[in-house]
């Protein structure tokens, strides 16, 4: 992909400045490699435009292209009125500040309701993943509360989450101290079933549901996982680019099984499916049965192939949904958001619904 391979470069870059210099300017030759990131963004925001236009193409046209292009998404989701409110805040601790949104669904009466936690992917914000998502359309139907942790373009200029820094990978530190303190706020503030708290998220934000599952199975039922990386796969900007492609680090951490749905495109060119896999694979290591595999189908969209993985009690532990033909993108998801594949099963519903089963 060239947004990676323009990111390798500027990191080739920042090395040799630090051989040449020495001790003395390690800080100056990373300034000097984040500087083309607006550069980074311009070629991004590209991509993205060139996958829209593949689907105005005439059929013969895009065959070899990805088609990872949004389409529209069923009526009943895209255009369903939302009647709930949308509240901004913020959460500060020892690690920062972040801003959020969360949903408050109308049907939301002060009973226990369940809470889902939302973390968007590089270069989006709450009301971006929140629209190409649908999910606020759920949180109506099944009565959840639904928070948008946002990350700051200060702690990263493509607001990604930085997934892959030692400190955002530990427990009570960096990030995930930020994202499980807002989650305990909200729970503090509203009234939340602390059995039914989840965490999901996208990419980047994928890859920090898995820390935040991993490292807060006190807090966090279960986890959904959509073009997302397994925990402890990188330690810094080089190792996360190549686990990215697919070469990633496998977490020696003996921790207890992770109720997981995941969801990845097998024509992801920007995260390797292989992910994917190693994301059930950590949620379902403890389990004494292998996985049962059904194929399935969208009409008039892509077909794709699902694995259950059930645990001793004969409940799913895990499910893999691998959507054949799909890019890095949310499947089933809205046009009016980016990052998203309206021609994919509705990675939204389904993992509601996965979290449903688990408390």
């Amino acid at each position: 992909m060239k947004l990676n391979r323009l990111m390798l470069a500027q990191m080739r870059s920042a090395t040799r400045t630090l051989w040449r210099s020495g001790p003395v300017t390690p800080g100056a030759a990373v300034r000097q490699a984040m500087s083309n990131v607006n550069a980074l963004h311009r070629v991004a925001r590209q991509q993205m435009r060139d996958f829209t236009m593949t689907a105005t193409l005439p059929e013969s046209a895009s065959e070899s292209a990805p088609n990872i292009a949004p389409a529209a998404a069923p009526a009943t989701t895209a255009n369903a009125p939302l009647t709930g409110t949308f509240i901004a805040g913020s959460h500060t601790n020892d690690a920062g500040t972040r801003d959020y949104k969360l949903y408050v669904p109308a049907s939301y009466t002060g009973a226990p309701a369940p809470l889902v936690v939302m973390l968007h992917g590089c270069t989006q914000d709450p009301d971006d993943f929140a629209a190409g998502t649908g999910m606020n359309v759920l949180a109506e139907e099944v009565g959840c509360l639904v928070l948008y942790p946002a990350q700051s373009k200060s702690a990263n200029p493509s607001r990604c989450w930085n997934w892959f820094n030692a400190v955002d990978q530990r427990r009570d530190e960096g990030e995930p101290s930020l994202i499980a303190g807002m989650t305990q706020a909200i729970m503090a503030t509203y009234s939340v079933d602390a059995s039914q708290v989840y965490v999901a998220g996208l990419s980047a934000g994928g890859a920090m549901a898995t820390i935040m599952g991993t490292l807060y199975p006190d807090l966090y039922a279960a986890v959904g996982v959509h073009s997302g990386l397994p925990f402890a796969s990188a330690n810094d900007l080089s190792s996360a680019l190549a686990a990215m492609k697919g070469d990633f680090r496998r977490s020696q951490l003996e921790n207890q099984p992770l109720p997981v749905i995941v969801f990845h495109g097998d024509r992801d060119t920007t995260v390797h499916p292989a992910n994917g896999e190693e994301v059930v694979a950590q949620g379902a290591r403890h389990l004494p049965q292998p996985g049962t595999t059904e194929p399935g189908n969208v009409p008039d969209g892509h077909a794709y192939t699902r694995t259950l993985y059930p645990a001793t009690d004969g409940t799913v532990q895990a499910e893999h949904w691998l959507v054949h033909g799909a890019g890095h993108a949310w499947s089933g998801g809205q046009a009016h958001g980016s990052y998203t594949d309206g021609k994919g099963p509705d990675a939204s519903r389904e993992m509601m619904r996965f979290f449903r089963t688990q408390r």
